[in-house]
């Protein structure tokens, strides 16, 4: 039996809102909280937008999914980001008790991993999801950010 609503579909939707971000003039990094199958957060980087450097696109996801669910823990969700989490997103996770984070592409200088910032025990981990089509993103952003200036 085919599961349509697997990791893939729902990097697909985290991809679509790091679109929106790249069309604000953001990094475009973009995230989902999944909830039984059920996408109950939207995010994308709002860091330039709100002149905030804590408005990443996982901030946002979690703030939306705790509203959706009234309460502060995800423990029965998944987030899906384009890129690795950083230290403060991966941070925010172990608050949350996220279930479960897949990303996309990873983040070799700031990502959590390699600044060995600990995610909550219980939660899973899984990357590589859609990882060319998220890094080809970003590196278009930042090669046609850098023919502006």
């Amino acid at each position: 039996m085919i599961q349509p609503f697997d990791d893939t579909y729902f990097m697909k939707k985290a991809y679509q809102e790091a679109e929106v971000a790249f069309d604000k003039g953001e990094v475009p990094v973009g995230a989902i909280v999944v909830f039984k199958d059920q996408i109950i957060a939207r995010a994308h980087n709002l860091t330039e937008t709100l002149t905030d450097v804590t408005a990443h696109a996982e901030m946002q996801a979690f703030t939306a999914a705790a509203d959706f669910l009234g309460g502060k823990y995800l423990k029965d969700c998944t987030l899906y980001v384009t890129l690795e989490p950083c230290q403060m997103c991966a941070g925010a996770s172990y608050w949350t008790q996220i279930g479960k984070i897949v990303y996309g592409a990873s983040e070799p200088e700031r990502g959590f991993k390699i600044l060995g910032t600990t995610l909550h025990p219980k939660t899973k981990v899984v990357s590589g999801i859609l990882e060319n089509e998220c890094s080809q993103l970003l590196k278009r952003f930042f090669i046609e950010k850098r023919n502006l200036n």
